[in-house]
């Protein structure tokens, strides 16, 4: 790539800013020469950020929506619209000293490899926005801590569940991050918070993987919920997918969460670098030891943050309760558990964790029951996108007509099918990695019905495979959408996907969806 030359050019040799001088909202980050890429929510965020900062921005990006575009040179950047296949030679007479990067730009990307090639400075959103924390500060003078939620599976529904814990435990917290919120965007509200429970992507995590220097993202608390197989083309391996994901512990300053269930999430904490004095907290459905928190006949406890946590223990809530508002799924009470414990780290009370367990709802597409009808639930779990999400939704509905399939992320199914797939009533695949599946199913579960939808229309998709699942399912059955699959093979989203599943039910059932 003819951009590698860059790195004779007199402006990079020249007069080179000291990066880890810029570690606060306050620095002088006047003409400091950035490009941005990527114009998605998050690019944007980081592009406005630093112009407000007094920084020369350059926001370099395949496709641009209208709005975007018009209104990158309103905060004062410049912005090109070009294929990505080779350096833009604007990028180049550029001279950009730092790069911040959209998620979605993989390590193996032509401008990501000519960064580090040309010795330039890579961020992520999450990085810059760490630098800037200082912007708003609580009433103690200090900026708000940050709690790091990651995961292959729950990340969400745990961020929001930390979250809601939180501000029922009186203090000004909100979920951003990967959760679809930047990052960037909570650090400059001039409301402030107390915390910002920070949803983090492997992605992400890649990038923070990068930084140097003593000013490294420090987080309160972490967790890693579980680790199993996705993303792997963006990363280019399992190993470099898990040691992205074990970047969320370092530097922890107080509590680092982990899945005693799942020895990966142990590993990563028995490895990470963390302040002295950190604590390791385990959590799972079994009775909890003394430094964990877990399940007693029904009860969920804390036994970690506590004085006597030797001989006692403190209840937080019950199944029964859980039961009572849709909760009592076994992935989501791991998922309450985790978040119970970082919330506990920051000293929210047993009574404001039940408060906010008693209002909480699940996101759509997440186990969401969309139909009850001639005795078949109708169950919308699109969100379960790769194939350790949908394990957990047919735990929950054993014996269900599963539907699945769509982009598998260059993820074999073929440990799930086996261990999943011959408890199913039947299975309807779509998607276009139908072939990999069938096969599973034939060598796994040959005995189960299996059903082809090969529709390549988006619009006619959904509709065949309600029709095919009515004609299957039996009073007491569950149709389950548990694609174990990225939805970008034939739909804008796994939303979008749920909500043509939705519809289609409805359609057939005759009766109208609720609104999102």
């Amino acid at each position: 790539m003819a951009g590698l030359a860059v790195s004779g050019d007199d402006r990079m040799s020249g007069d080179v800013r000291d990066l880890d001088a810029l570690r606060s909202w306050h620095a002088d980050w006047r003409g400091l020469r950035v490009a941005v890429l990527g114009l998605s929510m998050t690019g944007f965020s980081a592009a406005d950020t630093l112009a407000e900062l007094g920084a020369d921005v350059l926001v370099v990006t395949e496709k641009a929506s209208e709005e975007y575009a018009r209104l990158v040179p309103v905060i004062g950047a410049r912005l090109v619209v070009e294929p990505l296949q080779e350096v833009p030679a604007a990028l180049v007479e550029f001279a950009p000293e730092v790069i911040v990067a959209s998620p979605g730009f993989a390590p193996h990307h032509p401008l990501i490899r000519w960064a580090q090639a040309s010795g330039i400075a890579l961020w992520g959103d999450v990085e810059l926005a760490w630098r800037v924390r200082d912007k708003v500060l609580r009433a103690d003078g200090s900026p708000a801590d940050w709690v790091l939620v990651t995961g292959t599976n729950g990340k969400t529904t745990t961020t929001r569940l930390t979250a809601s814990m939180l501000v029922a435990g009186g203090l000004r917290a909100a979920p951003v991050g990967n959760i679809g919120v930047p990052v960037l965007d909570a650090v400059r509200d001039p409301a402030g918070f107390d915390v910002l429970v920070v949803e983090l992507s492997s992605h992400q995590l890649w990038y923070l993987s990068l930084q140097t220097g003593e000013g490294a993202l420090s987080p309160y608390a972490s967790v890693c919920l579980n680790l199993a197989d996705d993303h792997l083309q963006w990363h280019g391996s399992a190993r470099a997918y898990r040691d992205a994901k074990a970047v969320v512990y370092q530097n922890t300053r107080i509590a680092c969460v982990y899945n005693k269930a799942d020895v990966a999430t142990r590993e990563m904490v028995e490895e990470a670098d963390v302040v002295e004095g950190c604590r390791a907290i385990g959590f799972d459905l079994g009775v909890p030891g003394p430094s964990d928190v877990g399940l007693v006949d029904g009860i969920l406890v804390d036994r970690a943050f506590l004085d006597d946590r030797h001989t006692s223990a403190l209840e937080l809530t019950t199944l029964d309760d859980l039961a009572s508002v849709g909760l009592a799924a076994p992935h989501m009470v791991a998922n309450i558990l985790a978040a119970s414990a970082l919330a506990r780290s920051l000293d929210v009370s047993p009574g404001a964790i039940r408060d906010a367990l008693g209002g909480f709802r699940l996101d759509p597409h997440r186990i969401e029951v969309v139909a009850v009808s001639s005795g078949v639930t109708w169950v919308d779990d699109s969100k379960a996108t790769n194939p350790h999400a949908a394990a957990s939704s047919l735990a929950a509905f054993p014996g269900a007509v599963w539907v699945v399939g769509g982009d598998l992320k260059g993820v074999d199914i073929s440990d799930l099918v086996a261990a999943r797939g011959a408890g199913v009533r039947a299975a309807i695949v779509i998607g276009v990695d139908r072939a990999g599946i069938v096969e599973a199913f034939g060598r796994h579960a040959p005995a189960i019905p299996l059903f082809e939808v090969d529709h390549t229309q988006t619009e006619d998709v959904m509709a065949q495979v309600v029709e095919l699942a009515a004609g299957i399912a039996r009073d007491g059955d569950v149709v389950l959408l548990a694609p174990a699959a990225a939805s970008f093979d034939q739909f804008t989203s796994y939303s979008d996907r749920g909500t043509r599943f939705a519809r289609a039910v409805h359609d057939r059932i005759g009766e109208q969806p609720s609104a999102e």
